[in-house]
């Protein structure tokens, strides 16, 4: 399925796809329903599979939130899987947990448990984006692997190129909420009152991390991790590669015809 050439007005945005500012909210998801999805995705099953990498402060965690509601997918998040785990105290978060304390690498074992689990609760979904996870080339073999024996298929993975000096700008105007953490950034996506919070009213700060100097650390690391599993993906046909100067809105339009193309 591909995306119909969007109208004269009307645009692509996290949350809603495409958007005509002059029309109401209803008018805007029937153009949603009616040029981009059909009642027959509602019955796809759940086994398509989209991973979705990106430099810290690419604006990855925005394009997941935005594509997984647009196509009712489950934003499958690394360190989302281990808060849940050791929160409710599971099997594998009791186990994750004894290497956390030790101050050790919890292993890839443990990680790609608890993602295959995970990616066996797909009900009332078209399929899943994994954000964190595969980081290494023994992780994808072993995301291969685990897909292979739940019979799902990887149809794709999304890139976000950011610039290094575009990030470190970026990060310089994020701000997080202190007892949410919720993500702001001053320019892209501003607090509706200056230094507090929309969500629960809480103070938001800026992180030590995200000092220009600790940011081009991170982003060499980044580079280094990741620049051998893009091969990989280049090399199997999947790595599909959108530049973020695009701006978000592009961005988020450009992943969701890739996505479209490959769900149908």
């Amino acid at each position: 399925m591909s995306l119909e050439k969007p109208k004269k007005g009307l645009h692509l945005c996290p949350g809603n796809a495409y958007k005509n500012d002059s029309v109401s909210d209803e008018e805007n998801h029937a153009v949603l329903i009616g040029t981009v999805m059909s009642d027959s995705l509602k019955h796809l099953k759940a086994n398509r599979v989209f991973l979705l990498i990106g430099a810290p402060g690419s604006g990855k965690g925005t394009q997941a939130e935005a594509l997984c509601d647009f196509f009712n997918m489950h934003h499958v998040a690394t360190g989302d899987l281990f808060r849940e785990h050791l929160k409710r105290g599971s099997e594998l978060g009791k186990l994750a947990r004894t290497y956390i304390e030790r101050g050790g690498l919890v292993p890839d074992s443990v990680t790609d448990e608890m993602l295959k689990q995970r990616l066996q609760q797909g009900d009332n979904c078209i399929g899943f984006l994994l954000d964190g996870f595969p980081r290494t080339l023994a992780q994808a073999e072993a995301l291969n692997a685990i897909l292979k024996e739940l019979e799902m298929q990887l149809c794709a993975v999304l890139n976000i190129q950011v610039s290094d000096e575009e990030i470190v700008q970026r990060l310089a105007e994020r701000f997080i909420c202190r007892h949410c953490q919720t993500p702001y950034n001053l320019s892209a996506k501003p607090p509706r009152q200056t230094g507090i919070c929309d969500i629960c009213g809480d103070e938001l700060y800026q992180r030590s991390d995200d000092r220009p100097e600790t940011v081009r650390a991170r982003l060499a690391t980044f580079h280094q991790q990741t620049e051998p599993l893009l091969a990989f993906y280049r090399q199997a046909g999947l790595l599909q590669v959108v530049e973020g100067k695009i701006g978000m809105h592009n961005v988020t339009r450009a992943f969701a015809r890739i996505i479209a193309e490959k769900i149908c």
